[in-house]
């Protein structure tokens, strides 16, 4: 019951990082912009919560996941961590978040390539 209520109140942290810190972003370039939306609907959004969690939290991703982020694309992926890393809040550890990112790439291909 622990491990459950535990996984609750990270998915609560993810979902409140995400609706705090996404929303607010205004993407100047339409280029940028036309590039974030395509990139938001080529993945769940269950699957963008658990890549977020990772990133910035210390949770785990499915393998199943690991296969939306690869067929996503590296261009998508390191767009939706740098617009919420770049966040004033979070912008002190961002070296951090980038590489965990980086980390998880890694991770993810590697568990692609195997499937």
């Amino acid at each position: 019951m622990a491990k459950f209520n535990s996984q609750i109140s990270m998915l609560f942290i993810v979902v409140a990082l995400v609706c705090a810190f996404v929303p607010v972003y205004s993407v100047d370039d339409n280029e940028a912009k036309s590039s974030w939306d395509t990139c938001l609907v080529k993945i769940s959004p269950k699957c963008a919560l658990d890549i977020i969690a990772v990133v910035f939290g210390n949770a785990t991703i499915t393998d199943s996941c690991c296969h939306d982020l690869v067929q996503e694309g590296k261009l998508c992926h390191d767009t939706l961590i740098k617009y919420i890393a770049d966040r004033p809040a979070l912008i002190a550890r961002e070296s951090q978040y980038l590489k965990k990112s980086d980390d998880l790439w890694a991770h993810c291909v590697t568990i692609f390539k195997s499937a």
